[in-house]
């Protein structure tokens, strides 16, 4: 009689372990269990603890940008108080299109733009459940194409844009370069760089089941989300892989090992890589969903996002638009 094959275990790094520990024995409610204030509040308090100091740049200044319902609130990361023309990193924020603001991820952002070297716009969109489905999408194409005409606000030329986001701002980031792809801003996007991002709700996959339990982003929590968003798994806005790929612009995309949301990104990046775009796909081995803003809690994390935007970086450099920007300074 053949013995029945035991599934190896997942790999987990010992600070993720170590981590996951804390986080799992906590006291009090889930975020599926709290009030949306309570959820927000509890992100930005996390922030805090998992996440390390923002840290000194030459310019973080306050924006306001025109929504198509209203001032979307913004901030301007840069480790150059002046600089040339040049591309421009547009950020949306994660947290389920429920929770996170530009607060929860100054550290993020400004990490991001001492490590390219370039300005980050860090968006502030509209959140549910006061504002569902697809008014973040709106906020977000509105803000990438307000960016791309170089307003007087920003003191900077724009010449090309970087979109990304993590996890819902992944989405956002990938539904932007789309919307631009089909019409054109101010500016181009010549890199699309979303991180562990929600690309497919239309089927299920291996590793939601697997991970959807114990590894930070639960089976519940995305469910409450969804509640709250109210989005329609169908429409390419929310799940982009559905929509035709071709003529997008190139992608640097990470994931995390232990991510529920892992082989939709790996499902998004063969889905570009037949469609004919450039594509750069990593994945963080052995940690979970959130590592990006978790670099204080899992120090190894430090070394993922340096690796994930040393690829971003060579993707900007790669970019025709960024290359004639270069030779004319030249």
């Amino acid at each position: 009689m053949t013995e029945p094959t035991i599934a190896k275990p997942p790999f987990v790094r010992p600070d993720v372990a170590a981590f996951l520990g804390y986080l799992n024995n906590l006291p009090g409610p889930r975020t599926h269990q709290m009030s949306v204030a309570e959820a927000r509040a509890a992100m930005l308090a996390m922030c805090d603890v998992a996440d390390p100091p923002r840290g000194d740049l030459a310019v973080v200044r306050d924006l306001t940008i025109p929504g198509p319902a209203g001032a979307l609130p913004a901030r301007l990361f840069d480790a150059r108080a002046e600089r040339p023309a040049g591309p421009a990193l547009v950020f949306f924020h994660g947290g389920g299109w429920v929770v996170g603001n530009v607060t929860s991820h100054a550290s993020l952002a400004a990490e991001m733009a001492r490590q390219l070297d370039l300005p980050v716009i860090s968006v502030d969109y509209r959140l549910a459940p006061e504002a569902p489905f697809p008014a973040a999408v709106e906020d977000a194409e509105a803000a990438v194409r307000w960016v791309a005409e170089s307003p007087a606000a920003l003191e900077r030329t724009v010449t090309g844009l970087v979109l990304s986001g993590d996890s819902a701002g992944g989405n956002l980031a990938i539904v932007a370069s789309m919307a631009l792809r089909d019409r054109p801003a101010a500016a181009p996007v010549i890199v699309q760089a979303p991180i562990y991002p929600a690309t497919d709700a239309t089927r299920s996959y291996a590793s939601f089941d697997a991970f959807c339990d114990g590894f930070l982003l639960t089976r519940e929590t995305m469910a409450w989300f969804g509640d709250h968003y109210r989005p329609d798994p169908q429409d390419m806005r929310f799940s982009p892989i559905v929509a035709d790929l071709a003529g997008m612009p190139p992608a640097v995309i990470v994931a995390a090992g232990l991510d529920p949301l892992r082989d939709q990104a790996r499902a998004y990046a063969a889905a570009l890589a037949l469609a004919g775009v450039p594509v750069t796909y990593q994945e963080a081995r052995g940690n979970i969903h959130g590592f990006a803003t978790l670099r204080r809690a899992i120090p190894s994390s430090q070394q993922d996002l340096a690796a994930f935007l040393a690829a971003v970086r060579a993707a900007v450099a790669a970019a025709p638009h960024a290359i004639a920007i270069a030779q004319a300074a030249a």
